[in-house]
């Protein structure tokens, strides 16, 4: 008797966890070439007596990361100007130096953070098996204006060719020293260096793969379009890294993501209030699909860029409705047929 219980309470959570569709695939068959590569240590090692000495090597452990680096972060020409380039670079090394220093006691141990952005391949390949993940992490310091924009936000980690570059420089902790000061304050509010802490890197690093594997869509006009295109990448998110927890994927503090949760029926009846889902002035749509200490128009304590998380919610139920659909399927579908089958209603 006591044997058919068990076998009984097995099956039970097993079809409860099937219909909850929260199951998670085992991946760990799955193999990943990944290795972390420390640039930020060999390039502040180079002899600022003779820098221009120091290339080939550079060159040669980081065959496509070095132009990348010098050129796109850095914004240097030394086939241009050898002589101005190269002071620039004495001048970057003197003055990041501390920076540098603090990374190397934040990021003394790099492994956990690549075994979860490792993982979190792992789970890309299983749904994209076609796709061709990067192979290497390169971690770097930066001048701290060295931001790239991504559909989700503001980042200062970017897929390149052949890797995943990771700007330490943007990643000491949201407290750090580094940015406080009314300079950096000037460049990054506190809404922004809120994230700058390095359990964002793993996220930031398959954010950059989800918008590899789904490139932005210049077509993309109204809050619905930009809402719906936040809200699968947001939803890959969640299929690549689903131990993670959710505050970490889209951004907002605990309480704001609460917050949308309690008001989710209220947000919406805005939106629909107001003919905003169709709307296409981007000056009048711009503070829902952009980062923002808030969303103005929904009031002290709402979240900046809410489109994530109204788009999140909506595939969400669009997914739980029809879970046969494939990812790629997903991806491809528009947002207006998405939001009309999801039939999302929230009270």
């Amino acid at each position: 008797m006591r044997k058919t219980t068990i076998i009984f309470l097995t099956l039970l959570l097993f079809f409860v966890s099937c219909k909850d569709g929260k199951q998670t695939p085992d991946v760990s068959g799955i193999k990943v070439n990944l290795q972390t590569q420390r640039f930020e240590k060999d390039f502040f090692s180079i002899d600022t007596n003779n820098v221009p000495a120091s290339f080939p090597l550079l060159q040669q452990k980081y065959p496509v990361f070095f132009a990348d680096f010098i050129q796109n972060i850095l914004g240097l020409s030394v086939a241009e100007d050898g002589s101005k380039a190269e002071a620039a670079i004495k001048s970057f090394l003197r003055d990041y130096h501390i920076v540098k220093d603090t990374a190397d006691k934040v990021f003394a141990d790099f492994s956990k953070i690549e075994n979860e952005v490792k993982q979190g391949i792992r789970f890309a390949k299983h749904y994209f098996p076609a796709y061709h993940a990067p192979e290497k992490i390169i971690t770097f310091i930066g001048p701290l204006d060295a931001i790239f924009q991504t559909p989700t936000g503001k980042t200062g980690d970017v897929i390149t060719q052949d890797a995943l570059a990771v700007g330490l420089q943007l990643h000491l902790g949201s407290e750090a020293s580094l940015y406080q000061s009314q300079a950096a304050q000037s460049l990054f509010p506190k809404y922004v260096s809120a994230k700058f802490s390095p359990q964002y890197i793993p996220v930031n690093c398959l954010k950059n793969i989800v918008d590899d594997i789904y490139p932005p869509n210049p077509n993309d006009k109204t809050l619905l379009d930009f809402c719906i295109d936040k809200g699968k990448r947001l939803y890959l998110l969640d299929k690549f890294m689903p131990e993670t927890p959710d505050t970490l994927k889209i951004g907002y503090t605990a309480n704001q993501l609460t917050g949308c949760y309690k008001n989710e029926g209220l947000i919406w009846s805005f939106l629909i209030q107001n003919n905003l889902l169709y709307n296409s002035d981007f000056l009048r749509i711009q503070s829902y699909v952009e980062e923002g200490p808030q969303t103005q128009e929904l009031g002290e304590g709402s979240p900046g860029q809410i489109s994530l998380f109204v788009g999140w919610q909506i595939v969400k139920k669009y997914m739980e409705k029809h879970p046969y659909t494939t990812l790629d399927t997903l991806l491809k579908l528009d947002a207006k047929q998405i939001l009309a089958e999801s039939k999302y209603k929230p009270k």
